[in-house]
């Protein structure tokens, strides 16, 4: 699992963010919206802890959403493997949900969704696999048909619904055989052969005198 999953995921996703800094109540920036990834134990902690406790190690930033916890696409995927995760486009910039979120009932009451969470059946926007982070670690768990870990991404390259693509080398080694294929020579029957005889050519009679 630990080849799927890095250590640190299933801590970020339990972590309760935004609460207010007990060491900087009284400053503008006491959110606690920071998450370090190299801190085993790591709490959510605020901008001036960073500067802090955490400047040298990497930390990604966590936001909101109609109250509920997003990152922006740009940050976690250097560090994750996000393939099959739905994302949004708000505030001008890509996210995706920590999470699984509450299913409107709107949408359950709605026949003919085509795309639905495989963990959660939340409606989804786009033909993704999972909702959030926290329904493709599950179904990593269930199945082991997804991966968290960039370095297995770089060998196996992945579509849109995280399904695992051809590589470089299968992909030459398909268009050589096509190309094989489209480029031999179809034999010739016998009855075209080129090396059958024409036939002579015609001399007009001689006219009579």
């Amino acid at each position: 699992m630990e080849m799927l999953v890095p250590p640190w995921l299933e801590s970020l996703l339990s972590t309760a963010f935004f609460t207010i800094c007990p060491r900087h109540r009284e400053a503008p920036r006491s959110e606690c919206n920071m998450f370090c990834l190299d801190c085993s134990s790591s709490d959510a902690f605020c901008f001036y802890c960073r500067s802090t406790q955490h400047r040298d190690h990497p930390v990604i930033q966590i936001r909101r959403s109609s109250y509920h916890d997003v990152v922006r696409v740009a940050e976690i995927q250097k560090v994750l493997d996000i393939s099959g995760v739905q994302t949004y486009v708000i505030n001008s910039a890509r996210v995706l949900f920590l999470n699984e979120r509450p299913q409107p009932k709107s949408s359950t009451s709605k026949g003919g969704v085509s795309h639905l969470c495989e963990i959660c059946g939340r409606s989804l926007l786009d033909p993704f696999r999972f909702c959030s982070l926290g329904c493709k670690l599950v179904g990593i768990k269930k199945s082991g048909d997804a991966n968290f870990n960039l370095s297995t991404k770089n060998e196996e390259t992945r579509d849109g619904q995280g399904r695992r693509l051809p590589s470089k080398e299968e992909e030459e080694e398909l268009r050589e055989g096509s190309q094989r294929d489209m480029y031999t020579s179809t034999p010739i029957p016998p009855q075209y052969s080129t090396s059958r005889r024409r036939k002579g050519i015609p001399h007009r009679a001689p006219f009579g005198s």
